[in-house]
């Protein structure tokens, strides 16, 4: 099995960073940042407008630039 992984947004300093996708589902997508011990698990969640996925981490947030209607046809693809 191959792990997928996306890049997302730290807003604060403007970095791309890649991480892990735990699951994917229009509604919400759960990903790993990090490896081993000190991995953490963000939750990403549709912003209002719906162009993109937003969450935080230990108090930094995230951000995946794609639309929930892309994430859906990505999730239908997939499966």
């Amino acid at each position: 099995m191959q792990t997928e992984k996306i890049k997302v947004r730290l807003t604060s300093t403007g970095q791309e960073i890649e991480v892990v996708v735990f699951s994917k589902r229009p509604e919400a997508i759960e990903v790993v940042i990090g490896e081993g011990v000190h991995s953490v698990r963000c939750t990403l969640t549709p912003t209002r407008n719906g162009l993109a996925y937003a969450g935080s981490v230990r108090g930094r947030e995230i951000v995946y630039e794609r639309s929930r209607a892309s994430v859906e046809a990505d999730v239908k693809r997939f499966r």
